[in-house]
């Protein structure tokens, strides 16, 4: 597979009165054409400064970080312009920043691709292929005003969509919607990833949008800090498996972050013991009164 994103040793700091703060401390993220990732953290873990980065908004203080072959450091500001315009898409989470509010869904759709100076007639088929795609027919006449929230946004993907992106990024796409539309959101993006072969790469603090992706990667502190892979298998009787692992990211200086779940679970805190098995390598919590004696 063709890596479609990858990020090295990502590192952002902000400046504000003096004070410095590290957005992104070394993170590292690859992913491969056509995937449908989503990136989960809590507010300040630095996975909204890490899709500014990937969508040309902010420049990253060091690291290398590609998009679909764009060095994402070298660009001008020209070359930013046209890489926001022709290479990446981008939904918001607020619905109201993703449309012009006089125009129809349809309108709006062909908004970009008459700005980009296409025909007239080609400019209608591309419009009506993704008004199909995105089952926008029953409102595709109408203004954002007269829309739901998730027609709204599912609008907004075939904005995101029209010049032919070859990724896809949505900031909390369902984080204004209700369970309803957010299931219709997340199918339409589905149907982009499977259908378009878009490369597709969510943010979101939903966890039931993010348990429906094959990959989930949590930024935690700045760096990646776990990945779970979900996979469906079939066995000798023709029913099928939902599988799913977890696993752990290890920097190059050896360090990793256990899930918090495993940590709460088991009390661990300050000084862990380690232990290297045959195959493995064990963690367990210290006793505190056996070290004491020692």
């Amino acid at each position: 597979m063709t890596l479609q994103i990858e990020c090295s040793d990502l590192v952002k700091i902000f400046s504000a009165e003096g004070v410095e703060v590290q957005a992104l401390q070394g993170l590292t993220l690859r992913v491969e054409r056509g995937e449908l990732t989503a990136i989960v953290g809590a507010s300040g873990s630095g996975k909204s400064t890490l899709l500014a980065i990937l969508t040309g908004l902010e420049v990253p203080t060091a690291g290398r970080a590609t998009v679909a072959g764009h060095d994402l450091l070298a660009m001008s500001a020209a070359q930013r312009t046209r890489y926001r315009r022709d290479t990446v898409g981008f939904v918001w989470q607020q619905t109201s920043r993703n449309l012009l509010p006089y125009y129809t869904a349809r309108q709006n759709t062909a908004m970009p691709l008459a700005l980009a100076g296409m025909p007239r007639a080609k400019r209608a088929e591309r419009v009506e292929h993704l008004v199909e795609l995105l089952d926008m027919g029953d409102f595709a006449g109408r203004r954002p005003a007269q829309l739901s929230g998730g027609q709204q946004q599912r609008v907004a993907i075939a904005v995101a969509l029209a010049n032919e992106p070859e990724v896809l990024f949505a900031d909390e796409p369902t984080g204004e919607l209700d369970d309803i539309n957010s299931q219709l959101v997340f199918d339409a993006l589905g149907a982009v990833n499977r259908e378009l072969g878009v490369t597709v790469l969510i943010v979101t603090h939903d966890e039931e949008v993010s348990s429906k992706v094959r990959r989930t990667v949590q930024i935690r502190d700045g760096r990646l800090s776990t990945e779970v892979h979900r996979s469906t298998e079939t066995d000798e009787f023709g029913e099928e498996r939902h599988r799913s692992q977890e696993f752990v990211v290890l920097d190059r200086v050896g360090r990793l972050q256990l899930p918090q779940e495993y940590v709460r679970s088991l009390g661990l805190s300050g000084l862990v013991r380690v232990e290297l098995a045959e195959d493995h390598a064990q963690v367990h919590p210290t006793d505190r009164s056996k070290e004491a004696d020692r």
